[in-house]
């Protein structure tokens, strides 16, 4: 994909509104990183008040996959869920437009010599990655120190999707960002040694998914994973990512490519990533992106687990 290029269509009155809000956002997020993280948990706690459906899916994904836990234990996790979503509001921007050297002093990255191994081997990688709120700055703080390729969704607003990709590809001027749906270039870029950002935990249907348990519940897997590792010739390296509590940044971790993957069959292959899935989450619930409906396809004969929308 080409790179993002400024047009002149970009100040027509029509984006004029999306240029307002883009200019107070970047003057809020010039603000110490202690008041940007304040000023996004009272964020989160307006959204929680007023975003009904999205607070209504959370609750019930986690009700789903926290049934050990009592009702208060959830009520707190899911606040502290907007809470985390509300920061990720200007963790987003900070990774846009913030100086390279100040992000860069936010990371603290483990087993990074697991992406450099497989550069140096030749094989390319298959960043398996998870949607934590997190996802944005992580994703920053990682091109910082190794080229990493997105697979990526053009946005509706050409402004926004402008803004977006320059403030993500600027960290690495050597990443690509590939069509979600352009399976031939992923490939390519796989076979070339390269390491592509993938992250396999959505329902994006039966079509191309299998149903495995996920916390219990039978949930559409995406068997691309597997595929992708086939066909591609890579590694499958998972990455997870949190927020630090005590405010010092971010711990991103490469961890070891999986042994024996892609394996006998892709149920087996689905299931342990799944089992992976699971393993992350029970780490750091808080900051996971819980508002999407991931139970949403049911096999045949399983009713429906979310409330129709009103």
């Amino acid at each position: 994909m080409d790179r993002p290029r400024f047009r002149a269509a970009f100040l027509f009155p029509r984006f004029w509104p999306l240029w307002l809000g883009l200019g107070v956002l970047w003057l809020i997020v010039q603000l110490p990183y202690p008041v940007l993280l304040k000023i996004g948990r009272a964020l989160g706690a307006l959204m929680y008040r007023v975003a009904g459906d999205r607070r209504a899916i959370a609750q019930r994904n986690l009700e789903l996959c926290f049934p050990e836990k009592t009702a208060a234990e959830r009520k707190h996790l899911l606040k502290e869920n907007f809470a985390s979503t509300g920061i990720a509001f200007f963790e987003m921007a900070m990774s846009w437009w913030w100086s390279k050297p100040r992000l860069a002093r936010l990371a603290h990255v483990e087993g990074l010599e697991y992406l450099k191994q497989a550069q140096r081997d030749g094989h390319g990688v298959i960043l398996m990655a998870l949607h934590f709120t997190t996802l944005e700055i992580g994703a920053a703080l990682l091109g910082q120190q190794h080229t990493i390729d997105g697979m990526y969704r053009e946005h509706k607003n050409p402004l926004f999707d402008f803004i977006q990709r320059r403030g993500r590809e600027r960290h690495n001027l050597d990443s690509l960002a590939v069509e979600r749906d352009d399976v031939r270039g992923m490939l390519k870029l796989l076979r070339s040694g390269r390491a592509i950002w993938y992250a396999p935990d959505q329902d994006y249907g039966v079509k191309q998914s299998i149903f495995v348990p996920l916390f219990g519940i039978q949930a559409a897997t995406v068997t691309a994973t597997s595929k992708f590792a086939r066909l591609g010739k890579a590694l499958v390296v998972p990455f997870t990512q949190e927020r630090l509590a005590d405010g010092s940044g971010y711990r991103l971790v490469i961890h070891a490519p999986l042994t024996d993957f892609p394996g006998a069959t892709e149920e087996a292959d689905c299931l342990r990533i799944n089992q992976w899935v699971e393993t992350a989450l029970r780490a750091c619930p808080e900051q996971y992106l819980w508002a999407h409906r991931r139970f949403k396809s049911r096999p045949p004969g399983e009713p429906r687990l979310y409330k129709k929308r009103g």
